[in-house]
């Protein structure tokens, strides 16, 4: 039995769910980063958005001016964020053919 036009769509968005589930799980194991201070402060990022490394100069570190630190890390982390989240857009794109979906558990910003 055929379903016609219907059917075929329902097996497309069926293998796209199975290509958004399979993408979810490899952008979890990539990695962006981002730095600041020229290099100082450098901010890993996987693809889910979550920081997981951290790395600070030892030059960065003045106890006298903790505020330019601490600016410096959020900045890197931002930044880092900001690519993890356009990694996922790119990829969620090309999977979805630039068909606007829901956001989904566990994929920030898409």
């Amino acid at each position: 039995m055929s379903f016609g036009p219907m059917g075929k769509m329902l097996k497309q968005l069926e293998k796209m769910q199975q290509e958004m589930a399979r993408l979810q799980e490899e952008l979890g194991q990539r990695e962006v980063e981002a730095t600041a201070g020229g290099g100082m402060v450098k901010a890993v990022v996987n693809g889910r958005q979550e920081l997981l490394r951290l790395e600070i100069a030892r030059e960065a570190v003045d106890p006298d001016d903790v505020e330019l630190l601490q600016d410096m890390i959020v900045a890197a982390v931002n930044e880092a964020s900001r690519k993890a989240q356009e990694m996922v857009q790119a990829e969620m794109a090309r999977v979805t053919g630039g068909l606007k979906l829901p956001k989904l558990p566990g994929l920030p910003g898409f």
